[in-house]
């Protein structure tokens, strides 16, 4: 079993395309506290059973797997990861077992009064929070929720608690469209990254609309007229599928992803663990590998990491699997929030 200590050396897994793989994302739970317009449909609103959903265990033993192929960046996500009672906990266990991974977050924010610091302590050092708007009125309205001042806040802890910080907000026309002059003078105030993630038909039933789609091209060229962007080089994919830009005169910088219109598939270096242990090689693709009986009957480490490997043999081109269907049809029949968002 490759140590923690010698993780970095281990022959990193490529797929059948030549893509290494080095990023897993593990939701711990499909729950969450918001519903936002564009994830949930409210008619057919649906958790996992808490039986059917991994305990810490279980994914701290699928981690160590994932560490047999060289995976050096974990990010854990949801539904909202700081709903499930523990998750702390697990963080620190996590750090204590694999001192050296590279440890992420993606989190609504809304739970995070007083965490950051904590956070900081365990070793985290980069954190996404999904915002969609800057107006009270508008997220009440996406989220359902009146939360805004709690995201708003948090922001700002974390960076006092010196974590890097990322906004991510899906890009929708007649909902956000006309926030980018907001969202560019935050990223200018603040040494913040403001990202853009183009509106996906993401669940099925979920509701979609075409001309909701505000692209990233629209974007940047709005952006252009608003502020001096410069491109920035993405250093050893730190920027993964963004595209990003510092702001001339700006602390932060403005990113765009664009997985509709202009797809990073040729560099996608990620594997995705849902919150009842089903292996996605591919966000598009609704092929999912059950980990959880091998887990449950306590196979080794390096049997599960062989399972794994076997997987990403047939990890597809996201790309191709769009061109395939309709438009309009979601790209994936499941929601970001039980995948893992």
């Amino acid at each position: 079993m490759t140590t923690t200590g010698n993780v970095a050396a281990a022959k990193r897994a490529t797929d059948s395309h030549g893509r290494a793989v080095s990023y897993l994302r593990l939701s711990v739970t499909d729950r969450c506290n918001l519903r936002c317009s564009y994830c949930w449909n409210c008619a057919n609103m649906r958790f996992l059973p808490h039986g059917e959903i991994l305990s810490y265990e279980e994914m701290l033993v699928l981690i160590g797997a994932a560490r047999e192929l060289g995976i050096s960046k974990l990010r854990l996500t949801g539904g909202e990861p700081f709903v499930r009672k523990g998750f702390l906990n697990f963080l620190a266990a996590v750090r204590d077992i694999h001192p050296d991974m590279d440890l992420r977050l993606t989190t609504n924010a809304t739970l995070l009064t007083d965490v950051p610091r904590r956070l900081a302590d365990l070793g985290v050092r980069r954190i996404n929070i999904s915002l969609d708007t800057l107006d009270p009125a508008t997220f009440e309205r996406i989220t359902g929720r009146d939360f805004f001042s709690r995201v708003r806040t948090a922001v700002d802890e974390c960076l006092e608690a010196g974590l890097k910080v990322k906004i991510n907000a899906v890009a929708m026309r007649g909902v956000n469209d006309g926030e980018l002059p907001g969202f560019l003078d935050l990223a200018i105030r603040l040494p913040l990254d403001v990202r853009f993630i183009e509106h996906m038909p993401m669940g099925d039933g979920v509701p979609w609309d075409v001309r909701a789609c505000w692209s990233a091209e629209d974007i940047l060229a709005e952006a252009a007229r608003l502020a001096r962007l410069v491109p920035v080089e993405s250093q050893s994919g730190e920027s993964g599928p963004a595209r990003m830009f510092r702001i001339e005169g700006g602390k932060g910088r403005l990113g765009v992803i664009s997985p509709l219109t202009n797809h990073f598939c040729g560099t996608c270096n990620r594997l995705r663990i849902t919150a009842d242990g089903r292996l996605r090689t591919c966000l598009f693709s609704d092929r999912e590998f059950r980990l959880k009986p091998l887990v449950r009957s306590r196979v080794s480490v390096g049997r599960l990491a062989h399972v794994l490997r076997r997987a990403l043999r047939v990890k597809p081109v996201g790309v191709d699997i769009l061109r395939a269907r309709k438009n309009g049809t979601p790209v994936a029949l499941k929601r970001m929030a039980s995948i893992g968002g």
